[in-house]
């Protein structure tokens, strides 16, 4: 059994940073499974900055909705694995499914894999629900999806940190 890290926090708030400066104390070499995808220009430049901090001791994976399958194929075979986001999983699964409840059952069937990892996990997610009520409706499931998904991954995990300002705060 592994230890699992769950790491939430606003945007720009030192999510990634923290996550990744935990992992590189694991060792190398490091697995980072990416779920974002470069649909547009301004994400690609965020992806490329994203890379671009982290050296040649990470193998990055990238799988927008295959999470648990990227993770279990890497076990194992890294010092530690950092998905980064779950936000963005939940989104990309939210765009396949067209529904919340079969997300929600992907989610579950995450948190349950948890506890058989030999590696350790560190997973990334935003904090959403923290601002103004969504004025439409998608943006108001999608905010209680986040939330709920939020609860179910920090429940299940080890270690809980937020970072605010970034500052992480250790929660579990």
């Amino acid at each position: 059994m592994s230890t699992t890290i769950f790491i939430t926090g606003g945007a720009r708030s030192g999510k990634s940073r923290l996550a990744e400066r935990l992992a590189e104390g694991f060792g190398a070499p490091l697995c980072y499974i990416a779920t974002g995808e470069a649909r547009d220009g301004e994400m690609a430049e965020r992806i490329d900055r994203h890379r671009q901090r982290r050296g040649s001791a990470w193998q990055t994976v990238e799988e927008p909705l295959q999470l648990g399958e990227a993770i279990r194929e890497r076990d194992g075979r890294c010092r530690a694995i950092l998905v980064d986001c779950i936000t963005l999983w939940i989104t990309n699964l939210l765009f396949h499914h067209d529904a919340v409840e079969p997300v929600l059952v992907e989610v579950r069937t995450l948190a349950e894999l948890l506890p058989t990892l030999q590696t350790p996990l560190i997973l990334v997610s935003n904090e959403v629900g923290m601002g103004i009520v969504p004025e439409n409706a998608l943006a108001r499931s999608f905010r209680d999806l986040a939330g709920h998904t939020n609860q179910i991954l920090a429940e299940a995990s080890d270690e809980v940190y937020v970072t605010i300002s970034g500052i992480p705060v250790k929660l579990k």
